[in-house]
This record gives structure tokens, C-alpha cells and sequence, in this order.
């Protein structure tokens, strides 16, 4: 009863603020335009400022892991693989990229910190995750999604590749990215920082985790339909379940344990982020599949998730 009692306590005050999000935009609280700005807000400002907070005040030497980091990458790269290859099933050539980039991406960065905040107090091994998987991510969802399209011919050439640029540059421009490499440096450089500089960023910081998680809950809407329902139910299974069982025990095999398994979990387990139906829509797909797989995935991660931790916590892995 312990165990459950400390994964619900990890798990659903993150779930409540999301619907916390929900209900104030039910009630006309949180606009349309506002959930937007805050959504925004937190990707460009606050995530990266917590993500600097964290590395900037660490040794470097302490929190670089190369051996994590790769293990994230490649694990990724063979559930866009598997995702990929499963994808083929679909009759419809343009539900194929959607059901790929929904089945592997996840909501890494602000649930990552989320849930390793409130279960550690700090972001742990969340940033270095988030270098493993997040660039690897948005590149594959972008080649995907520009593979599968079925409305090239009203596009140029030169636009294709314009977009791609643009992609590319967005990638390398990350605010989360950049915010985990800012404090790498910062810390590897050991720059002190004023008493005024730290509280600042501090104070900016602290925004991230309630903002970002309220905006997520604000951003669904449930009346769109689940069209495509078989798809959907299959790639939340992916994405909740089966690419947990498969590579959990092999994290667990090469030894990661407390926050980098936590971080793990997070990586392979969280519901699949807002973006991908973002990206989807601006991208010339339909983006049903991926609004679907978004709330499905959403609503049963209180679940799973809580079950993939109390797993965890009575084998006393974390």
C-alpha cells in the first residue's frame, strides 16, 4: 500500500494540473490566443531556464553521461524503426506518418521534468535524456511527415527544401536544446553565479512545471473525432505500453536505476506530445490520427503510468 500510495502521489498532482488547465478553459478562463502565448511561454522561457538551473549550478563531470545519452538515442531509433515498419499496415499513405511520429514521440521535456521533480525534487537525469531523444524526435517526425504527404504537387520544389531549412534550423535553434547546452557550459566553464541571478532564475524556473502542464491540459479539445480509431488504439498502445515492456528490463539489465530509469520510463512511456498534431496540421496532413493518439494517450497515462512506477518501486528499482 506504500508504494501505491507513493506512485499516485508522484503521478497525479501532474494529472490534476492538467486538468486544472481543462477546466478553466471550459469555464472561459484560459482563451484560445492565452493557452497559446502560455504554451509559448514555457517552451521558449521557462523549460529552458529550469533546464539551465539545473546543469549550470552541477559538475560537469558528474553530469555528463555519454553511455546515457546513447542508450537514449538508439532506443529511439528503434521504436521509429519498429513504429515505422508497423505504419505499412495502413492503407492510407498519409495515416502512415502520423501514426509513426505519434507512436514515438513523447511529451519528454516538460512531463521528463515533471515527474522527476516531484518525485526527486530536482530534474535529475531529465536533461540528459532529453539530449538522447528530443533532437532525434523532430528530425524524424519532419521526414516522415514531408514522406508521407499527399498534397506535393501544389507545392514547388524549391518550397520543399525551404521548409526543410527551416525545420533543420528550428531543430538547432531549440530553446530546450539550448537551454541544456547553456548550462552544460556554464557548468563546465564553473562561472559563479550573484545571489540576484540565481533567484531570478529561480523564480523563472518554478514557472515551467505548473504553466507548461496547465497549458497541456488546456490545449485538448475531446469533441474531435476518432475517426480513425483502430490506429489510434494501436499506436497508444506503442506508446503507453509495449515499448516499455520491451526496453524497461533491458535499462534495468545495464543497470540504470532511481532517476535515470525514472528518465527512461518518462522517454518510452509518457503520452504523446501536443506538437505532433501541431506539426502534422502545418505540414498539409489531416492530423485526426494525431489529435486522436494525443488524448487517448492522455487520459490513460494516469494509468500506466502509475502502474509502470509502482512496478518499479515494489521491485525497488528506484
Amino acid at each position: 500500500m506504500d508504494n501505491l500510495i507513493f506512485c499516485l502521489n508522484a503521478t497525479i498532482p501532474v494529472f490534476l494540473l492538467m486538468l486544472l488547465g481543462l477546466f478553466f478553459r471550459s469555464i472561459g478562463m484560459f482563451k484560445e490566443h492565452f493557452v497559446s502565448v502560455m504554451n509559448a511561454f514555457v517552451f521558449k522561457v521557462a523549460l529552458p531556464v529550469l533546464l539551465f538551473q539545473e546543469l549550470s549550478t552541477q559538475n560537469f563531470s558528474e553530469v555528463w553521461d555519454g553511455r546515457f545519452v546513447l542508450f537514449c538515442f538508439i532506443v529511439t531509433v528503434i521504436c521509429v524503426l519498429f513504429s515505422a515498419a508497423c505504419s505499412l499496415l495502413l492503407r492510407s499513405k498519409e495515416a502512415r506518418g502520423e501514426f509513426t511520429q505519434a507512436s514515438f514521440r513523447s511529451s519528454a521535456a516538460l512531463l521528463g521534468i515533471s515527474f522527476i521533480q516531484n518525485i526527486y525534487g530536482s530534474a535529475g537525469m531529465a536533461p540528459m535524456m532529453i539530449i538522447g531523444s528530443v533532437p532525434l524526435y523532430n528530425m524524424m517526425a519532419v521526414l516522415l511527415l514531408e514522406c508521407t504527404r499527399t498534397d506535393r504537387s501544389s507545392e514547388s520544389k524549391d518550397g520543399r527544401v525551404q521548409l526543410i531549412k527551416q525545420t533543420v534550423h528550428g531543430i538547432v535553434t531549440n530553446p530546450i536544446i539550448l537551454g541544456i547546452l547553456v548550462g552544460l557550459i556554464w557548468s563546465a566553464c564553473r562561472i559563479p553565479q550573484p545571489v540576484i541571478l540565481a533567484k531570478t532564475v529561480r523564480y523563472v524556473a518554478n514557472l515551467a512545471t505548473p504553466l507548461g502542464l496547465m497549458a497541456m491540459g488546456a490545449s485538448f479539445h475531446f469533441k474531435q473525432a476518432l475517426s480513425m480509431l483502430k490506429p489510434t488504439i494501436a499506436a497508444s498502445f506503442f506508446k503507453l505500453v509495449l515499448f516499455c515492456a520491451l526496453f524497461l528490463p533491458v535499462a534495468v539489465h545495464l543497470g540504470y536505476r532511481n532517476d535515470s530509469l525514472i528518465s527512461i520510463l518518462i522517454m518510452l512511456g509518457s503520452p504523446t506530445t501536443v506538437s505532433c498534431f501541431i506539426m502534422a496540421k502545418n505540414m498539409g496532413h489531416d492530423g485526426t490520427l494525431s489529435s486522436g493518439v494525443v488524448m487517448m494517450t492522455t487520459l490513460l497515462s494516469a494509468f500506466t503510468l502509475t502502474g509502470w512506477l509502482y512496478l518499479l518501486k515494489v521491485l525497488g528499482l528506484f
